[in-house]
């Protein structure tokens, strides 16, 4: 980082401090930094885009007035999602000349791309939902390329998988800083894949991807249908495992689950330790909440912490729910009681429970037809599962107002046309009295799970 930019930022949010409460500045401005000053426009880094909408809603004229009494001029304030690590230097001490200096080790975690620094095995939480996984990624991490190889973790969104895959890069890297570790995600191995064969240089790309330690893929389900980057993926594979190197995937459904997955891919991903997440539970969101609560050296109670869980379903939602509580509470100068938490979730929800999260659905049509939820979401069209799979469509649809092309991806990446198409043979047969009441009562084991929620 720029130190001009630095050491002017530090007397911008030195002022700052003075001007906002404490957990106002704990949570939103001290994780920020100044990127560059130029053209009369300052870009200011934030860890993420909810910071960045608290920042810009609330903040944005104090910043901006701030930082133009110290530039002297008018300012545009542009925000980057970024997450800076900061070497810190405030507790450096002036040391006379050919004094012994003890040797600085490297900094444990945070140089890595694309991995946040704050994704450890130490800030997660565990439970019986995540604790064979966890146990397996734990393993891995002490033994790269001797246990689990490949590892390959699945679970529907939210339910911590990126964080469990990153906490063992941070692991790996903090025993052995010299460890070649890279992450990615499926688009952008795709991309990757692209720009070489656009430039002409996949040289460039093999010997990126070829030569490592770790390799960490997220999200692979959505490599079906990209035939060049599976190729590309299958021999970097097994050039890596040749070498020894341990490989790491992600997605949201088991290997043998992903269409348009070719077979030799597919038997690659399975070929290692294959272990699933399932939805985090009561217990965990709570749990999960707590820890996140220290992370802004907030004291959160037990009590308000269960309040937010009963409304959130994965933990990123829980994250946002408990900054919203946050900022209000800040606002108000209160203390985040159980009843401050019940006011401010409750404003942006007309009608008490009629919104269900997606997962919420699927998870009790499952129940009611004594299916998988990983087959309502994969290839296979038994009738059975066609016929639930398509009352799922219609529920999402109906009931949630979720658009065609949302359905699809929420049901393993399907065609927004066979969305429309199940979404009408479902309504086709509403008029059949049994059928009908078939529907209410998938609707009425969906709503009393909600209220059994908000009974805890």
């Amino acid at each position: 980082m720029n130190e001009d930019n630095d050491a002017l930022w530090k007397k911008v949010l030195g002022e700052i401090e003075t001007e906002v409460s404490r957990a106002n500045y704990l949570t939103l401005f001290k994780s920020t930094a100044l990127l560059s000053l130029k053209d009369q426009t300052a870009s200011i880094a934030a860890p993420s885009t909810m910071i960045i909408d608290l920042l810009q809603k609330r903040f944005y004229e104090v910043i901006k007035k701030t930082v133009d009494k110290y530039t002297k001029t008018d300012t545009k304030i542009v925000f980057v999602p970024k997450v800076i690590n900061r070497v810190a230097t405030d507790n450096l001490a002036v040391t006379p000349l050919f004094a012994h200096v003890e040797k600085k080790q490297p900094p444990t975690i945070g140089h890595l791309p694309r991995v946040r620094p704050d994704f450890t095995f130490q800030t997660l939480a565990v439970s019986s939902s995540n604790q064979l996984a966890f146990v397996s990624a734990t393993t891995v991490a002490k033994k790269p390329g001797q246990a689990y190889n490949p590892l390959f973790i699945y679970g529907p969104v939210g339910v911590g998988k990126t964080h469990l895959m990153q906490a063992i890069a941070n692991e790996v890297y903090k025993n052995d800083p010299d460890k070649k570790i890279i992450y990615t995600t499926s688009e952008e191995f795709t991309n990757e894949v692209v720009e070489a064969i656009r430039n002409n240089d996949t040289a460039r790309m093999k010997r990126k991807f070829r030569n490592i330690d770790l390799l960490i893929v997220d999200d692979v389900q959505f490599f079906a249908g990209k035939d060049r980057a599976q190729e590309e993926l299958f021999h970097t594979f097994n050039i890596l495992i040749d070498a020894g190197a341990q490989i790491v995937l992600s997605s949201d459904r088991p290997p043998s689950e992903i269409k348009k997955l070719e077979k030799r891919l597919s038997s690659r991903f399975a070929g290692g330790l294959t272990v699933d997440i399932e939805a985090a539970d009561f217990e965990l969101r709570t749990a999960i909440l707590l820890i996140k609560a220290k992370k802004y050296g907030l004291d959160l109670s037990i009590e308000a912490a269960k309040k937010i869980a009963e409304r959130a379903h994965d933990s990123r939602e829980l994250e946002g729910l408990l900054l919203k509580t946050i900022t209000v509470a800040t606002s108000k100068g209160s203390a985040i009681t159980p009843n401050l938490v019940e006011n401010t979730l409750n404003k942006n929800t007309p009608e008490e429970r009629n919104f269900f999260h997606p997962d919420e659905v699927i998870r009790n049509i499952c129940a009611f037809y004594d299916i998988k939820e990983t087959l309502i979401k994969g290839p296979k069209r038994d009738a059975s599962l066609v016929k639930a799979r398509q009352i799922a469509m219609y529920i999402l649809k109906q009931d949630l107002s979720l658009s065609f092309t949302e359905i699809g991806n929420i049901l393993g990446g399907r065609d927004h046309t066979t969305i429309m198409h199940g979404v009408g043979k479902i309504e086709g047969l509403l008029s059949n009295k049994s059928f009908s009441e078939e529907i209410l009562g998938i609707k009425s084991l969906i709503k009393t799970s909600g209220e059994n929620l908000k009974k805890w």
